[in-house]
């Protein structure tokens, strides 16, 4: 007789994003493999966007924009994300959100999908995976070709406290702006997941962006470079060894300003990609 297979969990994705082509269909992609495209959540920051032309069956609502200071606008797109994800949680057992530069992945060692893993594991509220925020390597390291998969020339990421979010919930618990905590409420760091973040992964593309918000931020970026880039250039790179390490560090150090947040005693630490990680294909 054969061994029933466990049934998996609903799981939901949600994000909202603007003018961000480029990540948005990566997400879509990578997240619908994984949980499928009808579990896909999408708001669109502006009537003007246009919907990627892989998304299937995901649900996309456009929303209009409205300009507003950085503080203010992260917390009315949060407060959106968790109205949407409280609504969803009456139906689904699981619902993720983040960044559509943020992907969440299952080591590959444990041959499961995400689906699969986060369905058998027990989560207690929120889980996290480490953060790791992948960045280019001025000194050796291409732009990146938008035809192939971002991990196929990025080796380089600095183990951040501020990317391992507690993206993954089961309960309404609201997350804080930028889904980079749960107010009042630990978070708990799997040991086989990880965030990877995007953001910094390419100095053209930050330049890009940078011109199109105005010269002063063309100005900053050029006077200051990128903390994540600048980290991945200039520090040495160490193996994964401390992959493990900065999640026993995250476990237990706190800021002293955000006590619901992971810290790392101000260790500055940059790691070499382990390879099995690009079996992921974002």
């Amino acid at each position: 007789m054969k061994k029933q297979e466990k049934k998996l969990k609903r799981i939901a994705a949600i994000t909202m994003a603007r003018n961000d082509e480029f990540f948005l269909g990566r997400w879509i992609k990578y997240y619908g493999e994984q949980i499928g495209l009808e579990n896909l959540y999408i708001y669109l920051d502006g009537t003007d966007q246009v919907i990627p032309k892989n998304a299937g069956a995901a649900h996309i609502k456009k929303l209009p924009h409205h300009d507003m200071s950085r503080a203010a606008g992260d917390k009315y797109r949060i407060g959106l994300m968790n109205d949407l994800a409280r609504e969803l949680l009456k139906k689904y057992d699981i619902v993720i959100g983040c960044d559509c530069d943020e992907f969440l992945i299952v080591d590959p060692k444990i041959n499961k999908s995400l689906a699969e893993y986060l369905s058998e594991i027990k989560i207690k509220n929120t889980v996290s995976g480490l953060g790791l925020d992948v960045g280019q390597n001025m000194n050796s390291e291409p732009t990146l070709d938008a035809n192939l998969p971002i991990l196929t020339n990025r080796e380089y990421a600095l183990l951040s406290t501020r990317y391992t979010k507690p993206v993954v919930k089961t309960v309404p618990l609201d997350w804080g702006s930028g889904f980079h905590s749960i107010s009042g409420h630990n978070f708990h760091i799997d040991k086989n997941l990880y965030l990877l973040h995007f953001g910094a992964v390419d100095m053209k593309m930050l330049t890009c962006k940078a011109a199109a918000r105005g010269a002063d931020w063309l100005a900053h970026l050029r006077r200051r470079g990128n903390g994540t880039i600048n980290a991945v250039t200039t520090l040495p790179a160490h193996d994964e060894k401390w992959l493990s390490r900065a999640r026993t560090l995250q476990k237990f150090a706190r800021p002293i300003y955000a006590l619901d947040k992971p810290g790392m005693f101000g260790i500055k630490r940059v790691v070499k990609i382990p390879a099995r990680l690009k079996k992921s294909n974002i």
